[in-house]
């Protein structure tokens, strides 16, 4: 905004976002995209169908559902956290999503430690648990503790997959559980 001499109130400059959900709407809108300006790791994200936002925090949050990711930022802010992004794999975290997911998260210099939370109720939580169990494997040592929370269809062998992987993964059953084992990593 700019006032000039004459007291008139002048746009100067402007930024605009689009719902990405419209643009099937407006084709033509999707060539005004600049990449250039938005998070690399936003953009990244984007081109594998995952809803990723880049925030300041130490803890790397991997959820299905926008409402169970709020309420997991939440519980880590109440464990002394600080949530880095907002990533939701959606309700078919396959082992392919969860790589891209962890892959995305460990971009982010400032995380020391993941948290996991999904709810499995289109997803059965043991194919989420070995899609972790494979995303670790073939991202190497992760060098972050990583926290899986898995309840839902099948939680009890999800959990044994978890602990019986070998790889330093921590299982919870609860959400507080899971946020008292955040706070402890980031100790």
């Amino acid at each position: 905004m700019l006032k000039t001499s004459d007291d008139k109130i002048i746009a100067v400059d402007c930024k605009l976002g689009l719902d990405e959900n419209a643009l099937y709407r407006h084709k033509d809108y999707a060539d005004l995209r600049d990449t250039s300006e938005e998070d690399p790791l936003e953009v990244e994200a984007s081109l594998s169908n995952l809803n990723y936002v880049k925030l300041d925090g130490n803890v790397g949050c991997m959820v299905n559902g926008a409402g169970l990711a709020m309420a997991t930022m939440d519980m880590i802010k109440l464990s002394g956290g600080e949530p880095a992004n907002f990533l939701d794999v959606g309700g078919g975290a396959s082992a392919e999503t969860v790589e891209k997911g962890f892959r995305l998260i460990l971009k982010d210099p400032n995380v020391k430690a993941i948290l996991v939370n999904i709810f499995g109720g289109i997803v059965q939580c043991d194919r989420v648990a070995n899609g972790v169990v494979q995303a670790y494997k073939a991202i190497g040592d992760i060098n972050v503790p990583i926290i899986v929370r898995l309840q839902g269809t099948n939680a009890v062998v999800a959990a044994e997959i978890i602990n019986n992987s070998g790889l330093k993964v921590t299982s919870a059953i609860t959400l507080a559980e899971a946020a008292q084992k955040v706070k402890e990593a980031l100790l």
